[in-house]
């Protein structure tokens, strides 16, 4: 049985273990890597929000409110709260006239600490475009003004456009959405628990949208680009997925998900993947990333350089003292 397990040492000890499920494959049907849990059900959270995303593509938007590359990406984004995120999401909402109290996603401090500090330096509090998860309901409410569907019950279960949400899951990963895969997600919103190999389906499927081998082709090539143009638009400064994107050149289309997802797929070579780290661990991902990455030749080796200058895998304390490492273990 193949293991990924990521060992945090302090020192000489290994202080913290961490066990990964994992699942890489190719378009072609291949099965390059698997930690055989590819039956074991998980719930993607923020990874799959580019599926999330394309009721609101179908529906116009972009042409009818004139929307630029960084508000789609944004639609599919878990953002930070840099000063750019809230930008863009400021001028979208202007266009569509729609009101900050529609929003259901609650209102949090942003990812990004240096951000936080200068929001309230300025003597200003965080609202609702704030919260990560702003540009998905945005672009859900935007889907819903255009057509014409409620919009104090968005988030309803049973409400159209999170029919439509659904209807696009299933397309994508041949398989039926049941009620007993239904959860709440943070910010609200209606989350779905996938069997691994199900997910593996859905990315193969966006490869061959992307590649216009499959429906929705305008809308997710449209959105994808949209991302590999504006990596920062997906995450933030300091995010896997954006550097990576970065990193990658444009060649891989990754997003991460709360409790330790990780979704990916070259879209040169035609390979994705699945991460889900056990125990929700988020700091465990950059060193498991690239150590698959590494071993199965997803990025160049060029690319693998750059990833180290941007994560190392040290540990360090406050006083910027290093104290450990991070290691990436492939049985």
């Amino acid at each position: 049985m193949s293991k990924v397990t990521t060992l945090f040492y302090r020192g000489k000890l290994v202080e913290s273990i961490h066990k990964i499920k994992c699942y890489i494959g190719s378009v072609d049907g291949k099965k390059i890597f698997t930690t055989n849990n590819d039956d074991d059900f998980i719930y993607p959270r923020s990874s799959i929000k580019i599926f999330q995303a394309i009721p609101f593509a179908s529906s116009n938007a972009f042409s009818i409110f004139n929307l630029n590359q960084k508000q789609i990406a944004l639609s599919c984004s878990s953002h930070c709260g840099e000063y750019f995120h809230i930008r863009e999401l400021k001028k979208w909402i202007n266009k569509t006239k729609l009101k900050l109290s529609y929003f259901k996603c609650g209102v949090h401090n942003p990812l990004d600490s240096k951000s936080t500090e200068k929001l309230f330096l300025s003597g200003n509090k965080p609202y609702q475009l704030y919260n990560n998860c702003a540009g998905k309901h945005l672009a859900m409410l935007t889907a819903c003004k255009l057509n014409k569907f409620s919009i104090s019950d968005y988030l309803d279960f049973d409400h159209p456009h999170q029919i439509n949400i659904r209807s696009i899951f299933s397309k994508f990963t041949e398989e039926k959405i049941l009620i007993n895969n239904y959860g709440i997600d943070g910010c609200s919103a209606p989350q779905y628990s996938f069997k691994i190999k199900q997910l593996g389906k859905a990315l193969s499927n966006l490869y061959k949208s992307y590649n216009s081998k499959f429906e929705y082709s305008f809308n997710t090539k449209t959105m994808i680009d949209s991302i590999l143009k504006n990596p920062l638009f997906i995450g933030g400064s300091k995010n896997l997925d954006s550097n990576l994107i970065k990193i990658s050149n444009g060649s891989i289309f990754c997003k991460g998900g709360a409790e330790g997802v990780f979704l990916f797929i070259n879209l040169k070579k035609g390979v994705f993947g699945i991460l889900k780290v056990k125990d929700g661990n988020e700091r465990v991902l950059p060193s498991a990333v690239y150590t698959l990455f590494k071993k199965f030749k997803i990025l160049k080796k060029d690319e693998l350089k750059q990833f180290i200058s941007w994560d190392n895998f040290n540990l360090y304390n406050h006083a910027k003292t290093k104290i450990g490492n991070i290691m990436t273990i492939i049985e």
